[in-house]
């Protein structure tokens, strides 16, 4: 029986002769691969500056300490999203506010932003969810109005556009992943991007102990001792996995060109199986579908649907989660359409070397399980 897996990240030849670079120049740490990275990150998404960091839950942390978020202050967040989300606003001290979302895109409510908002509140982070950007116009004039930061977590969404932005650079700062699952991936990594000088040097330092980088010190022909100014972290990128990023990114916009097609395929298929909806699209935004995210109807037992088709030798994959009902959050805040979103919610296999054929098998065992768990 052929398995269809979830994920499948995309590898050639050039990934390979740019890590053997890295190794032959005997600098594996954070060095000039990284400043090449970053170089070109800047530049295909237009903006002045990019710091490469560990994750992207590390970009969001870093984002909000260069914003000054600390103990007591409260942070607007999208509800259905990884927690690492929430947990970013935890590491500084902060509280996440969650703020439900539209049920069609995924992404959070912006009529519901307003009302969550206190003297407390220093910043949103909207969540492109999946690949498809929020409608930012209206984030950003409610930042405006209220003099709140706008950090978007844009872990899934390199390479999207609202309008004619790309995803990242619309807020006061962009975060993003390079996970294995992600348009692009370093294995683990991930990017901090911004148009201020200041908060760009901020989280570069916040990166590296709150020193100067051993980069910059070599780039000086003086012997300099670096001092620690702040309470920094270890979150800077290697050059090996910097290395991955510079031939990956070669290949993003042939990636999600891809996976775009393979979405509308997939949407042609569902069309065809009762009880599971396809994912809606807004009309002014690029989706570049890090995951193709469908809703099974109430009816059906989501969880034993993805346990019948691993049976079937099809991997699929819970949504993401509704962040407020997580423990460690101690939260009673409501979020019901997240909630709902959260239980009918399944993740389809999308990766660029899947085929029709593959989504052709897929869907009929998808179709198959759909109908024995209907009865049941």
């Amino acid at each position: 029986m052929k398995e269809i897996p979830l994920l499948r990240p995309y590898f050639n030849s050039e990934e390979l002769e740019e890590v053997q670079k890295v190794l032959n120049s005997g600098w594996v740490s954070q060095g000039p691969k990284v400043q090449e990275f970053e170089g070109k990150i800047a530049e295909y998404l237009g903006i002045k500056y990019a710091i490469a960091v560990t994750n992207c839950t590390s970009a969001l942390h870093l984002a909000l300490l260069s914003i000054g978020v600390k103990t007591g202050d409260e942070v607007l967040v999208a509800d259905f999203t990884f927690p690492a989300t929430g947990h970013a606003v935890l590491y500084c001290g902060a509280k996440p506010i969650f703020v439900d979302i539209d049920s069609k895109t995924y992404n959070m409510d912006i009529d519901l932003i307003e009302e969550k908002i206190t003297e407390r509140t220093k910043a949103i982070i909207p969540v492109h969810t999946f690949g498809q950007p929020v409608q930012m116009d209206k984030i950003m004039e409610i930042a405006e109005e209220y003099n709140l930061k706008v950090i978007e977590d844009a872990a899934c969404a390199l390479g999207a556009k609202y309008k004619d932005m790309y995803a990242g650079t619309i807020g006061n700062l962009g975060c993003f992943s390079f996970h294995a699952r992600k348009g692009i991936t370093t294995g683990e990594g991930g990017m901090a991007v911004t148009d201020n000088k200041n908060l760009a040097e901020k989280i570069r330092n916040l990166s590296v102990f709150g020193m100067t980088s051993a980069w910059n010190r070599e780039k000086s022909d003086k012997f300099i001792i670096p001092e620690f100014t702040e309470v920094g972290y270890n979150y800077k990128m290697s050059d090996i996995a910097a290395a991955i990023g510079v031939a990956q990114l070669k290949r993003l916009d042939k990636i999600i060109k891809r996976k775009q097609e393979l979405a509308r395929y997939w949407d042609e298929k569902l069309q065809e199986i009762e009880f599971i909806e396809s994912p809606y699209v807004s009309k002014n935004v690029t989706h570049v579908y890090q995951s193709y995210i469908a809703l099974v109807d109430k009816q059906i037992n989501r969880n034993k649907l993805i346990e019948l088709l691993m049976k079937k030798g099809v991997q699929t994959q819970i949504g993401t989660y509704a962040s407020h009902i997580q423990p460690v959050y101690n939260s009673n805040q409501e979020c019901p359409k997240s909630y709902q979103t959260f239980n009918m919610s399944l993740a389809l296999p999308m990766y660029y070397t899947l085929t029709e054929g593959d989504i052709d098998m897929a869907a009929a065992h998808l179709k198959e399980a759909l109908v024995e768990l209907r009865w049941i």
